[in-house]
């Protein structure tokens, strides 16, 4: 039986976590989740750990978040004036905005907190600085031309 090598299409089964166990994401119930080894197409520690797995291996695994979203970057989080959003718009804790960049790209935002005069946004992935805990399951591999 071959393993996973970079430049293989490989379908996958997980169920990933934070390290407290909180479950955030899962193919459980969906297709697995099928990308190329070693293209960028998932997070490199994830990538790195798939390489070298059979059709039929599990492994629990755990990525640094410096090999996931990366470290949380308080540069990211900023103070904005509520008069820079729709008068329509009644933001919230939680709510997620989008933001166009000065090139024309689109960032979400998190709204964290809010006073008479400004929200707080976090421009951070809602994992960023956080170790991921993955279970993971092979369930195929197509080998590269």
């Amino acid at each position: 039986m071959s393993e996973a090598k970079s430049g293989d299409t490989v379908r996958i089964n997980y169920t990933g976590k934070l390290t407290d166990g909180t479950r955030f994401d899962s193919s459980e119930g969906r297709e697995p989740l099928e990308f190329q080894v070693g293209s960028g197409q998932i997070i490199s520690g994830l990538d790195r750990e798939v390489a070298g797995m059979k059709v039929g291996d599990r492994q629990t695994v755990t990525v640094p978040a410096a090999e996931a979203y990366g470290p949380h970057d308080p540069a990211k989080v900023q103070k904005i004036p509520r008069t820079a959003l729709p008068p329509e718009l009644e933001p919230q804790p939680g709510m997620q905005l989008q933001a166009q960049t000065p090139q024309g790209g689109q960032v979400a935002l998190l709204v964290t907190a809010l006073d008479e005069q400004d929200i707080t946004v976090d421009a951070n992935h809602p994992l960023a600085g956080q170790d991921l805990v993955f279970e993971i399951e092979m369930v195929e591999i197509v080998k590269a031309a």
